[in-house]
């Protein structure tokens, strides 16, 4: 039974910072690489991160670069997505997903059928 659950979604105030959190169980995490995608209301979903499971090598959109940072810890079946310097249009639903690729291939960012499980997802709103 493979689950993604994502958590540390909130308010913040444009400047702030969050880090969201996706816990995965039912398969061996560090066997595989795991996308951040958000999606907010009325548009479709778009990549945000990718982090491969062989060094952790790590990919982002161009709207976050400088600003978003992804990890993982295989430790704990996580991974994480920290984010700072957070702007109004930040504001959407993040999940994490996985297409059962031991790397980030190169349409990461926008073949989202290709990802076979993701997460329900967890709100963050960047407001005043």
């Amino acid at each position: 039974q493979v689950q993604f659950v994502e958590s540390g979604g909130g308010l913040v105030q444009p400047g702030g910072s969050l880090r969201l959190s996706c816990v995965v169980s039912g398969f061996t995490l560090d066997y595989y690489a795991i996308g951040w995608f958000r999606q907010a209301p009325g548009k479709e979903r778009e990549g945000v991160s990718c982090i491969s499971s062989r060094h952790g090598s790590t990919y982002y959109a161009d709207s976050v670069k400088g600003r978003f940072t992804i990890s993982r810890d295989n430790h704990k079946n996580t991974v994480y997505l920290e984010m700072s310097s957070l702007k109004p249009e930040d504001t959407a639903v993040y999940y994490c997903a996985t297409a059962l690729l031991t790397t980030c291939a190169t349409d990461w960012d926008t073949d989202v059928d290709e990802y076979d499980y993701w997460g329900q997802g967890t709100q963050v709103t960047v407001s005043s």
